[in-house]
């Protein structure tokens, strides 16, 4: 493959990702829509509103870093609120504030893909830098 087409698929991984993010994104927000409006509710709604938004934007960043340790930084901010969010959602599934509980299975699953491919993207930089 020509390095211009080695570019261009370099770019379309990144953006599948980034676009791989924002729906992930858009799927905790209407999880945060779906829950109770009791305290309890109220509270997870916007810590994982919070967290659950937050891998979008910060993937983005890294995409722009100024620097491969800016570009680590950011991906690793990423990381963390993607495991933050990870936990939230496992209180909603025990606690069972979205019933059934099965409906949160798939965004669960895509929540540990996203953190498999954070880490080996992070591990992979962290290596190129050595």
């Amino acid at each position: 493959m020509s390095e211009k087409g080695k570019n261009k698929e370099n770019n379309l991984k990144k953006f599948d990702l980034q676009e791989r993010f924002i729906d992930y994104a858009v799927r905790i927000i209407n999880v945060s829509e779906q829950l109770p409006e009791t305290k309890a509710g109220k509270h997870i709604a916007s810590q994982i509103l919070r967290s659950g938004t937050s891998p979008a934007p910060n993937y983005g960043e890294a995409q722009s870093a100024e620097s491969k340790a800016d570009f680590i930084h950011k991906l690793k901010v990423a990381l963390k609120e993607l495991r933050e969010t990870e936990v939230w959602l496992k209180i909603i599934v025990r606690t069972k504030l979205i019933q059934p509980s099965t409906k949160l299975s798939p965004l669960l699953q895509e929540t540990d893909e996203l953190i498999s491919i954070l880490f080996k993207s992070i591990d992979t930089a962290k290596k190129k830098t050595e």
